[in-house]
Formats: C-alpha cells, sequence, structure tokens
C-alpha cells in the first residue's frame, strides 16, 4: 500500500519515517491565502483555528489526491496536514520574520496555548473515485516561565522558529522550553499519527499495511 505526503514539511516526513512509512511526496498547488480569505467572505466572519485547518489540509490533500488518481497508476493513500497555534484568543501561523518570533516568544513565555492540527487522508485507486477521511486533532502546549530574553534571541537567531507554526517546535531546538502537553505529542510536530491511522481505518486499510 504506498502512501502520499501532500506536503514538503520535513517533520511530517520524519513522523511518518519514524512510524515506519516511506512516503512519496508532492507538493500541493494551492494558495492557502486565497483559500482561507474566499471561505471568511463566504461566511462573512473569519473561521474558527479548528475550521481552517480542516479546510487547509482538506484542500492541500485533495490537489494532489486528484493528480495521482487522474495520472491513474497511484494506489494507496493521500495525506494532507495544517496546523495553526492559538493563544490569547489570537491564531498563529508562521512567524516568518525574526522580529514576529520574538514578539511572540514573549507573549508565550510561561503561557498554554492550543496547536489545531487538521488532517484528510484519500484512498487513491485506480478506476475508483477517491474516498476521503478527515479529522482535528488538538494539544495544548505549555511554555516555561523562566525563559531568559537571551534566550528566546538565540532560539529566533538559528531560524528554527521563522517556519513552523507558531513559532515553535517540540522535537528540536525549541523542546528544552516547552514543560507540558497534552494531547498526541506527535500533533505538536505536525500531525496526529493516532488519528491518521484511525482515519485510514475509516478507508479500510490497516495502519500496519502502510509500513515500508
Amino acid at each position: 500500500m504506498r502512501v502520499c505526503l501532500a506536503s514538503t514539511s520535513p517533520a511530517r516526513l520524519m513522523l511518518l519515517r519514524q512510524a515506519g512509512i516511506e512516503p512519496l511526496t508532492l507538493s500541493p498547488d494551492v494558495d492557502e491565502d486565497a483559500v482561507a480569505a474566499a471561505a471568511a467572505e463566504e461566511r462573512g466572519a473569519e473561521l474558527l483555528p479548528d475550521e481552517l485547518v480542516l479546510l487547509l489540509a482538506r484542500a492541500k490533500a485533495a490537489d494532489v489526491a486528484r493528480r495521482l488518481a487522474d495520472e491513474g497508476e497511484f494506489d494507496g493513500l493521500v495525506i494532507g496536514g495544517d496546523s495553526m497555534f492559538a493563544l490569547g484568543g489570537r491564531v498563529y501561523g508562521k512567524p516568518y520574520t525574526p522580529e514576529e518570533a520574538t514578539r511572540r516568544w514573549h507573549e508565550m513565555r510561561g503561557a498554554t496555548g492550543i496547536l489545531h492540527s487538521g488532517h484528510s487522508v484519500f484512498r487513491v485507486a485506480p478506476g475508483v473515485a477517491p474516498l476521503e477521511a478527515t479529522a482535528v486533532a488538538a494539544a495544548s502546549v505549555t511554555f516555561a516561565d523562566d525563559i531568559a530574553d537571551e534566550e528566546i534571541a538565540a532560539y529566533v537567531a538559528s531560524g528554527e522558529p521563522l517556519h513552523v507554526a507558531g513559532a515553535f517546535t517540540v522535537d528540536s531546538l525549541g523542546g528544552a522550553f516547552i514543560t507540558r502537553v497534552d494531547g498526541d505529542p506527535s500533533t505538536v510536530v505536525g500531525m496526529s499519527l493516532s488519528t491518521i491511522r484511525r482515519l485510514a481505518g475509516e478507508l479500510g486499510v490497516r495502519w500496519t499495511d502502510l509500513w515500508s
């Protein structure tokens, strides 16, 4: 059973590899900002974090699943995901700039936020219309209250927090600044493996059949 990860995220790829799966990776052709803006305009209000991550996960997985189905040779699962971090009523994606990452870390110090992760899994097979299963997982993350300004500056200077949701990682340099995670820990890394396993089962696929 083949697996295609609809993402070029190194963290999501690492998660699958650690779980015994060696996936094909394809970058989805999705303008995430445009998708989110269109959904907000249609509703007349911004989407909630769990709604937005599921919308984007579905858009990315659907794009890749459609391309593979059109080729007519792929037989397996397509996995798409999206993550956002909510703290104090604000939703944080990737900070991109050192200034924004620094500002966020000063706010996160000693606080607890929620990492929302959307999941979309498509079962793709030749000659059969793709089937989809979706879910959202969440995990709370508590940050140490004694992080020094100098530590924040050094972490931001490493470049790691600039291109990850919420400006932190739990499985690399940022892990030392996190004191507690409530929920599936892999959710904070990039996607919930237990959720992906459940969705695969809903599509009639045993998790162990995905092992390389």
